[in-house]
């Protein structure tokens, strides 16, 4: 049947005009650190259980060292986009991106949320994005009441302006952390 001329007639179209909000997913301490020598500077099981259960069946953005050091990428129905140069790491399930930009032009035409899960560089070039754009993002942040020794941060984020939408307190034997989640 024939619709309005004015009104889209396909959802293909209709995302076109309004991009997916961009899901930036970290675990960061209080000092903002997310990272030690390529790994995380901690190990908080639940936090582990809550970053796959937001991410799987999903979209994750991520760059090479992420993607590296994340054997459970490609599983539960994630579509890994990795930012990176080197196209040797394409395969079933992984789509290889030059830049952010490539890589968000690439998740847009998946099925899913797009997560963004690090590190330190796709982070700051997403809230810039954010930023300069206007583009809805939310941030599942797990923060970590803690000063933790690192070598890769979180960029700053406490001064854009955020709604919370989502906050649970927990701990475990190390650490006392909340589950966060803001929006812009």
């Amino acid at each position: 049947p024939r619709g309005f001329p004015c009104v889209p007639q396909t959802s293909r179209f209709s995302e076109s005009l309004m991009p997916k909000p961009l899901h930036l997913i970290v675990a960061c301490a209080e000092n903002r650190v997310i990272g030690l020598g390529g790994k995380l500077p901690w190990y908080i099981p639940e936090d582990t259980k809550h970053f796959h259960r937001e991410t799987a069946g999903q979209i994750v953005v991520l760059g090479r060292v992420c993607f590296e050091t994340w054997p459970r990428v490609a599983l539960d129905g994630r579509r890994a986009v990795v930012i990176t140069r080197k196209t040797t790491l394409a395969r079933d399930g992984v789509t290889i991106a030059a830049n952010l930009g490539d890589a968000l032009t690439t998740a847009e035409s998946l099925p899913g949320k797009i997560m963004i899960c690090g590190g330190e560089r796709i982070y700051a070039e997403t809230l810039a994005l954010a930023e300069t754009t206007g583009r809805a993002l939310i941030l599942h942040l797990t923060l970590i009441h803690a000063e933790v020794p690192g070598d890769t941060f979180m960029p700053e984020w406490r001064h854009l302006a955020w709604r919370e939408s989502a906050r649970r307190e927990s701990a475990d034997d190390h650490f006392r952390y909340t589950f966060l989640t803001l929006e812009r």
